[in-house]
């Protein structure tokens, strides 16, 4: 499974807070929810998380999202 978003802030804070939430099952996260609902673990920060695209924040981060979120549909994942 794939969670695709977006971010203006750095990778580490965001696995930072979304490992809290895994952690402390507070579901506040998605990213937190599969795994939590799954029994899953959640690895390093390396093997979960990569860089799909860069762009500035704004219409075309909403745009690549969209995209990306729709391949990944259609590849049922």
């Amino acid at each position: 499974m794939k969670y695709i978003g977006q971010t203006g802030r750095p990778f580490k804070v965001r696995f930072q807070e979304r490992f809290h939430d895994f952690r402390y099952g507070n579901g506040k996260s998605r990213f937190a929810q599969h795994p939590l609902e799954n029994r899953h673990s959640i690895g390093p920060m390396e093997s979960s998380m990569e860089t799909i695209h860069i762009t500035n924040k704004g219409w075309m981060m909403d745009t690549f999202e969209r995209f990306y979120v729709f391949r990944e549909t259609k590849l049922n994942n």
